[in-house]
């Protein structure tokens, strides 16, 4: 069997208080070809990011000095690098709170190392710059430049995390058409995905609260219940 591509040396930080799994992620991120970093607890992981600026981050939510959500909140608040939360909490409830709060994907343990590994590699692809010229897109008070990854709203730039951008850019690419859950799902998520619709609610009522000028009656990124989402310009 052919293996998954490898990354070239992706810098990933690992946060999580159990120092055995600690050890084991580390051990078996590094085997496939990640340069790994580790934090035992929120506030050494805040750290290593604004220190060592890692390209993804791998967060338990249960830690012994900050919730995890504080840390995600917090990281929100300067930061857009991906973080794939990966935890022991179960439920929609919890992956919602934890989507709400800027993750950009979320894994429950126990886990499958490959889907993890799967999961980091969609992350990165989505935070990774777009190459070459591309198009832009004007709607309304909004611009869009696919090229450079850059959405203004009224002349002022908007910033979005990778899986926002991600979510935006596949819809904008197919201004006026619509984009199915399923085929949102596997273009930004990967095509693991295919069921977790919560993950498109979180993520459009996040860029309507960024993009439309009265988030509860948007006029650009629309709602066909039951069928999917549409970009109008």
């Amino acid at each position: 069997m052919t293996s998954a591509p490898q990354p070239a040396g992706h810098r990933v930080l690992v946060v999580d208080d159990d120092a055995a799994l600690l050890r084991v992620l580390a051990i078996t991120l590094r085997a496939h070809g990640w340069e790994v970093l580790t934090a035992p607890d929120g506030e050494t992981a805040l750290a290593a990011v604004a220190d060592l600026s890692p390209e993804v981050v791998v967060l338990d939510l249960g830690l012994p000095d900050l919730d995890g959500q504080e840390v995600l909140t917090r990281l929100r608040g300067w930061t857009r690098t991906p973080v794939v939360v990966l935890s022991a909490r179960h439920g929609g409830e919890a992956t919602i709170a934890a989507l709400d709060a800027g993750a950009d994907d979320y894994v429950t343990k126990p886990f499958a190392v490959d889907e993890l590994l799967a999961r980091l590699r969609a992350a990165v692809r989505r935070a990774e710059p777009a190459v070459g010229g591309g198009a832009v897109v004007e709607a309304g008070e909004l611009r869009v430049d696919l090229a450079r990854k850059r959405v203004e709203r009224h002349g002022q730039e908007v910033r979005l995390t990778p899986t926002e951008w991600a979510m935006l850019e596949v819809l904008v690419r197919q201004a006026g058409h619509l984009v199915s859950h399923q085929d949102l799902l596997h273009e930004v998520w990967g095509p693991a995905y295919g069921t977790e619709s919560n993950y498109l609610r979180v993520y459009a009522a996040q860029l309507r609260r960024k993009l439309e000028e009265d988030p509860s009656h948007p006029v650009h990124l629309l709602t066909r219940p039951g069928r999917g989402y549409v970009f109008e310009p």
